[in-house]
Order: structure tokens, then sequence, then C-alpha cells
């Protein structure tokens, strides 16, 4: 359980601000709607909106920085930019993200968010099943570049 714990107290705190943000300000905590109302809506619904990615991202560095988080590996762009473009269709076709359906969703036993979190966690599994069969990133690098130096030799 030991190696568990972290995982749990992490799980808690965001449990926990989910609902200090849905009982303070009646909204839900779901990081794609907020950061699409960043994005989208008018100046007068934004600044919780900002408030809440801030805290996000600085809180997320400033513990990282305060418990000496070890190091994580930098992915190849190859790999992340068409990983975000499909996160994002995904979360546009399911009509919010882990944060909205899981954590509020399922606390709100919405049956929509039951059938959203199924496919997240259905399509997570097929895809690391997929790629632990895959060639790594850096051979498809490599294909995808000498394929570019073919067709611009011709």
């Amino acid at each position: 359980m030991e190696a568990y714990s972290e995982a749990l107290r992490g799980g808690i705190l965001i449990g926990v601000a989910s609902w200090i943000l849905l009982a303070g300000a009646g909204r839900i905590s779901g990081v794609s709607s907020i950061t699409s109302g960043v994005l989208t809506s008018k100046r007068q619904s934004t600044p919780w909106r900002w408030a809440f990615l801030f805290g996000l991202v600085g809180g997320g560095a400033l513990f990282a920085w305060l418990l000496n988080a070890p190091p994580v590996e930098v992915r190849s762009a190859f790999m992340l930019v068409p990983a975000g473009f499909l996160v994002g269709f995904g979360t546009v076709l399911g009509s919010g993200c882990t944060s909205g359906h899981g954590v509020c969703g399922l606390g709100r036993r919405s049956l929509r968010s039951v059938a959203a979190v199924l496919t997240f966690m259905l399509t997570a599994m097929f895809t690391v099943l997929i790629t632990s069969h895959l060639p790594p990133a850096e051979w498809w690098v490599s294909l995808i570049e000498e394929g570019l130096q073919w067709v611009f030799r011709r």
C-alpha cells in the first residue's frame, strides 16, 4: 500500500479541489471546458478560468519543485503533436475530458460520464497494448525523415 499512498493523497486532493470549485462557484472542474472557455468566451467569465489554469500548472510546478520530483523524459515532437491533436479531437467528440467526466461526472453518478470514462479507459488500454508492440519512436522519426527526403529529392 505504501507505493500507492502518494497517488491516493493526490486523488483525494483532486476530489476535494473539484468539490470546492463545484460548491463555491457552481462550476465543474473539467479542464478541457475551462481551457475552451478561456479561448472562446466573453471577458467577464474568464478570470476564474485563468486562475484555475494558473493554479493547475503553477501548483504542479511549485510542488514538483518543493517535493523534488524526479525529471520526466521529454518525448519527440513527432509523437507529442499528433497525440495532442488526437486527445483534443477525443475531448470534443466525448464532450469533455477525464477530469470533467471521471472526477466530476462519476461523482454525480452521470450515466453519460460512465460511458465516457469506460470509452477513455478501454481506448487507453488498447493504445498501450498496440504501442507496446510497435518499434520505438526513434524508428518512426527516422522512417518519416527518410520518406520526406526521398519525396523532396524527386
